[in-house]
C-alpha cells in the first residue's frame, strides 16, 4: 500500500494515510484514460447544429431556365448546392455524440487517473476542511500552504462555505467524492481531498 502525508489547512504535516492499492495503485492504461476523457467531452457536446439541405430550402420549385438553347449550363432548381441560398451537401443535423464506456472500463480509467496522481506526488490530503465563513482569501492561503494553484479540491460533504469560497478562483473546483471523473483530474495540476474523501472513495469503489 501507498502511503502519503496527512497536511492541516496551515499546510503542517500532522500524519500518514494508507492508501488501497486496488483504487490509487494500479497500472496505468494509457488507452483506457483517454478514452474516458474523450467519452467525457463528447457527452458534454450539445449536438445541436443544423443547415438545411436543397430539398429544405424554401422556394427554387420552378427551372430557372429551359434545358438547352441557353448557353447555360442546364439547372433543375435555384436551391442546388451549387447556388447562391442553396442547400448545404450532407448538411449537419443534430446528433447525440456520446458513445458506451463498460462500466469496469470507465473504473479502471478512474484508479488510473487517480493513481497517476500519487505516482507523480500531485495527490494531497487534508485531515479536514472546514471554513467558518464564506472567503475567499481564506481558501486561496489554503491552497498556498499546500503549494499548490490549480486544483480539484474533493469532500465528502456539501460545505456550502467551502464551496462559495472556492467557486471565484481561477483554476479549481470542488467535487463530491460521487462526482469526480477522469477528465478532471487531469485536468488540475493537483487532487487535494480530505481524509474522509478519500477513505469514502475506496468504500465506493474497492
Amino acid at each position: 500500500m501507498a502511503n502519503v502525508s496527512v497536511y492541516n489547512m496551515q499546510g503542517a504535516k500532522v500524519g500518514t494515510m494508507e492508501l488501497s492499492d486496488a483504487v490509487f495503485g494500479v497500472e496505468v492504461n494509457d488507452h483506457l484514460i483517454k478514452m474516458a476523457v474523450v467519452a467525457h467531452l463528447a457527452a458534454k457536446r450539445q449536438g445541436t447544429q443544423k443547415a438545411k439541405t436543397r430539398s429544405e430550402v424554401s422556394g427554387g420549385g420552378i427551372k430557372p431556365w429551359r434545358q438547352k438553347g441557353t448557353g447555360h449550363a442546364r439547372q433543375g432548381s435555384t436551391r442546388s448546392p451549387q447556388w447562391t441560398h442553396g442547400g448545404v451537401v450532407f448538411a449537419p443535423v443534430p446528433r447525440d455524440y456520446t458513445f458506451k464506456l463498460n462500466k469496469k472500463e470507465k473504473q479502471q480509467a478512474l484508479f488510473g487517473a487517480l493513481s497517476s496522481r500519487v505516482q507523480e506526488d500531485k495527490f494531497f490530503v487534508l485531515d479536514e476542511l472546514k471554513m467558518d465563513e464564506i472567503k475567499t482569501k481564506k481558501f486561496v492561503e489554503i491552497l498556498n500552504n499546500l503549494k499548490v494553484s490549480k486544483a480539484l479540491v474533493v469532500m465528502d460533504n456539501d460545505d456550502k462555505n467551502v464551496i462559495l469560497s472556492a467557486r471565484n478562483i481561477p483554476g479549481v473546483k470542488t467535487a463530491g467524492t460521487n462526482s469526480i471523473n477522469v477528465y478532471d483530474i487531469l485536468k488540475y495540476d493537483a487532487f487535494v481531498a480530505t481524509k474522509a474523501a478519500v477513505q469514502a472513495i475506496e468504500e465506493v469503489y474497492a
